[in-house]
């Protein structure tokens, strides 16, 4: 690949150069290089994007599409009836359709149906592209999710958010590129979510457990409590100094300079991150349009990350799956989108008022749908009101970053199940994500092990009846 700015010594490409020496003792030199070059928040993108940063509201569990943004009357009808056809495989035994238990009503000029389990989101449809006609390739979190992430669902494969900060660079060298937020543990799959694998390992999501309040214990570790200021200066210059001496008698290894990055970075986040990370600072109109609990506070904290120049978040709805409803769709789903909805809302009409919205692209879904039909027992009897896993065919949507709003794109069948009008694979969102950023995914790769990677692989096509 070649990059728009080109250095004209027979060296590295400049995004080559730059991921060298934004890592271990380069990093000194490397924000003045950048300031004198003009560089620094200056990506190198293949053409002009709308968009600057993207923040991922991660719905973990998979919400169900057809009671959310995909209404379906032909199911409220058979409810209780078989379907008339062969049910897809599902991770599950499934039984009769279950008709959605909320209620549908369109909103905005656009006249997009939202069920009232977002009474606050639906009131932003304008600004929205729901795409209902999604589909991923199994019914298995663990895979979905990675393939969600990082294109590839068996595979070691570096995430969206590690290509992103690779190809686009920082914009604030005292705050990581990106940004993993989720309260009260982990998601399935751990770290590997925001894995950088195979890209150098500082481009590797840093993990932020939101269920915290006490700021100085917010980010494991960035803290030293039995050092003063003077004495954590010294102690790191003599720490730089031994690692230099390391990483010179072993040049090759990329994991000593990830790992001197992130020293650097951490003393270096010590005061803008928790500057970052404190909304105790916004007015009172502010943290009242957001609304309280951990997902619609980190939604906040989003914000504020990308308005200091983080390039890719993640908000996670919490650890483990909080969306996988098998038992109780009505129960569950009204739960966690009650947790949610205000925030989700405020992130949009914030982004809007502060002129951060064009620039900024927001994608909110979950790793796949559910089924429009009950889950049964794993002997085939004992059905819930619950639904399973369904990969087929789910919804999503975006906003900001130079997405077409009031939009609606794609269709699954009759009850809901399968994508059938202008189906969209998670490569085609990932082209569609690259293009609005400002970069061919054909041509955003990195050679390693004698190939050349990419995010999409040998897949993907953007989308553009939803861009702007």
């Amino acid at each position: 690949m070649t990059d728009r700015n080109t250095q004209s010594q027979p060296a590295l490409p400049r995004r080559q150069f730059l991921s060298r020496a934004g890592m271990g003792m380069g990093t000194l030199a490397l924000a003045g290089l950048m300031r004198d070059e003009g560089l620094a928040g200056d990506a190198s993108t293949h053409f002009s994007g709308t968009a600057r940063h993207v923040i991922h509201v991660f719905l973990n569990g998979g919400m169900s599409q057809v009671d959310t943004f995909d209404p379906k009357p032909e199911l409220q009808r058979r409810g209780g009836q078989m379907l008339p056809f062969d049910n897809l495989q599902t991770e599950r035994r499934t039984g009769v359709a279950l008709p959605s238990p909320f209620k549908f009503q369109q909103h905005g000029e656009s006249g997009i149906p939202v069920s009232d389990l977002f009474p606050h989101l639906s009131k932003c449809v304008d600004e929205m592209a729901v795409i209902r006609s999604i589909h991923a390739e199994l019914p298995n979190h663990e895979m979905s999710l990675m393939l969600l992430n990082s294109g590839d669902q068996r595979l070691v494969r570096p995430s969206f958010g590690s290509w992103l900060t690779w190809g686009m660079g920082s914009a604030n060298e005292n705050l990581p590129g990106f940004v993993a937020l989720c309260p009260g543990g982990l998601p399935v799959g751990g770290a590997g979510n925001w894995r950088s694998a195979f890209l150098p390992g500082v481009y590797q999501g840093t993990h932020v457990d939101t269920a915290k309040t006490d700021l100085a214990r917010l980010i494991d570790d960035v803290r030293n409590d039995r050092l003063n200021d003077d004495q954590q200066r010294r102690q790191f210059a003599l720490l730089r100094k031994l690692n230099a001496h390391h990483l010179a008698q072993r040049p090759d290894e990329t994991a000593i300079e990830a790992r001197i990055q992130s020293f650097e970075m951490a003393y270096r986040m010590q005061s803008e991150a928790t500057d970052a990370f404190d909304i105790s600072q916004e007015p009172e109109h502010i943290l009242k349009l957001y609304g309280e609990g951990p997902q619609n506070r980190q939604l906040l904290m989003a914000r504020r990350l990308v308005e200091r120049g983080v390039r890719f978040v993640q908000t996670w709805h919490g650890g483990g799956q909080p969306w996988d409803s098998h038992a109780n769709i009505e129960g569950e789903h009204r739960k966690v989108a009650n947790q949610c909805d205000r925030g989700l809302a405020a992130l949009i009409i914030d982004l809007k008022q502060r002129g951060l919205l064009d620039q900024t692209l927001i994608l909110c879904s979950g790793e796949f749908g559910r089924t429009p039909s009950v889950e049964m027992g794993t002997n085939g009897s004992g059905a819930s009101q619950g639904r399973d896993h369904n990969h087929w065919g789910y919804s999503l949507w975006m906003a900001g970053g130079g997405i077409k709003g009031g939009t609606i794109y794609g269709a699954t069948d009759e009850f809901g199940f399968k994508a059938v009008e202008n189906p969209v694979s998670v490569h085609d969102l990932h082209a569609t994500m690259l293009h609005l950023l400002g970069f061919d995914h054909k041509r955003l790769t990195y050679r390693f092990a004698g190939r050349d990677f990419r995010l999409t692989d040998v897949h993907g096509e953007v989308v553009r009846e939803i861009i702007a």
